[in-house]
């Protein structure tokens, strides 16, 4: 293993699967350390398209995201170079005018549906990891967190749902599980595979003398 080089943990899954829970929890476990979180929706294509229009976007699907730019800041955070992090705003469907410096560090977690359906993506991560978790309970979590979060109405998230988020799972998402190093059922609750994880970024952290 390249000494200094950053430790890089993919953490895919559906929809309101769990992944941000299972970055937290391993956020949690290296409290001090020198660790970031690269979320793919901050990834999510610009559009010029009326705000009706970008409504029936299918942003579940491999063509939503910008992922040349994705690969490019993931490549020079590796490198140990800043980037300016682009801003996703749910509101209104599109990019902010924003960006967020964002400094190199000693393990980057990148968290999103897809980021294993791109070969480029895979190549440059050292851990592999697919929560998997029920469709019912997706679906139950992301209406709770869209009409809290993202100011939609139920009946937007459910058409959503049901026209692009599970056809787009089934099709792009789902498949990707063959890519993973480890599959966590039951996403953050999952204590046996987070202990799992912990450990052997621990080791990657030793084997390439980044102090923890």
């Amino acid at each position: 293993m390249d000494a200094q080089k950053p430790i890089v943990i993919g953490v895919t899954g559906g929809s309101a699967s769990g992944k941000t829970s299972v970055a937290r929890a391993i956020f949690d476990n290296f409290s001090g350390h020198s660790l970031l979180l690269l979320e793919q929706d901050s990834y999510y294509k610009h559009s010029d398209l009326p705000f009706e229009e970008r409504r029936k976007i299918n942003y579940d699907h491999p063509l939503a995201f910008d992922t040349p730019l994705l690969h490019q800041q993931l490549t020079d955070l590796i490198a140990r170079r800043p980037i300016e992090k682009p801003v996703y705003d749910y509101t209104i469907h599109n990019r902010a005018s924003e960006v967020v410096h964002v400094a190199p560090r000693d393990v980057i977690i990148v968290e999103g549906i897809l980021i294993l359906a791109d070969e480029t993506l895979r190549d440059l991560m050292d851990i592999k990891v697919y929560v998997d978790t029920d469709d019912d309970i997706r679906v139950i979590r992301r209406i709770k967190r869209d009409m809290a979060e993202r100011g939609r109405s139920l009946d937007d998230v459910i058409q959503q749902y049901l026209t692009t988020v599970k056809p787009s799972y089934h099709q792009f998402i789902e498949p990707t599980k063959r890519y993973a190093d480890i599959i966590v059922p039951e996403g953050g609750r999952n204590t046996v595979a987070i202990d799992l994880l912990v450990t052997k970024i621990r080791a990657i952290l030793a084997e390439r003398g980044l102090r923890e």
